[in-house]
């Protein structure tokens, strides 16, 4: 049935509604890579008296280095590593017009329901976004305990992180908070397993690119079906 949410999202990648959250989300999450790259290695040169070589990159040397193609490829490969937060931004930021567009499609008998206060978004945000960083940091520290298995961990961890965020905004828009929590404690397991799902692919450079969007439809359509049950 999870499988079943995720290609539902899937299916809407043509609505243009959708497509347009999508294309503004693709801005933004591009954006924000390069954001933290170019921060990387501005913060690298700072550091350094000269310029420095590093594996795969070469010389660490202001902008040119930036718009290099070794450079950009290791972004890519970084991309494996903050997609999980940037993820966590996108839910704050885009994950109402994702459900919205979702709702309108799918769901329209529906009533429609005021957009969330940007101050509550932006609170969800950053709590999530410190708690990525935090368990992810924690991760890093076992990496050289689980060797093999740290992937596996990556995906359990961050599964975890991203479905409690991601089914709880998509649940407040139509519960009370209280209610929404509730909801996400009676259905851990499942909202666990659809985050391992949003997280798996979120390792995958460039593919992840379409996480954040997708994840958010898939959440809706969870809320959905387990609300229509009862559940």
């Amino acid at each position: 049935m999870i499988f079943g949410d995720f290609l539902r999202a899937l299916g809407q990648i043509g609505d243009p509604r959708f497509r347009r959250v999508m294309v503004l989300g693709l801005g933004l999450t591009l954006a924000l890579l390069f954001a933290v790259y170019a921060a990387f290695l501005l913060a690298i040169q700072a550091l350094t008296a000269e310029a420095v070589d590093l594996p795969v990159i070469g010389r660490v040397n202001g902008v040119q280095t930036f718009l290099g193609w070794a450079s950009l490829f290791l972004m890519v490969f970084l991309s494996t590593f903050l997609m999980v937060p940037v993820a966590g931004v996108f839910s704050g930021l885009f994950l109402e017009d994702v459900a919205a567009a979702v709702e309108a499609r799918h769901y329209a008998y529906l009533p429609p329901v005021p957009r969330a206060k940007w101050g509550a978004a932006l609170v969800e945000t950053l709590n999530l976004l410190g708690l990525v960083l935090a368990l992810n940091l924690v991760g890093l520290v076992l990496l050289a305990f689980t060797g093999p298995f740290y992937l596996a961990l990556f995906w359990v961890l961050n599964g975890f992180l991203l479905g409690r965020e991601y089914f709880t905004m998509v649940a407040m828009r139509r519960l009370p908070p209280e209610a929404a929590r509730a909801m996400r404690r009676r259905n851990l397991p499942a909202i666990w397993a659809a985050g391992v799902l949003m997280a798996v692919p979120l390792s995958l450079p460039l593919a992840n690119l379409l996480v954040p969007v997708l994840g958010a439809a898939s959440f809706t359509h969870l809320y959905h079906r387990l609300a229509a049950a009862g559940r």
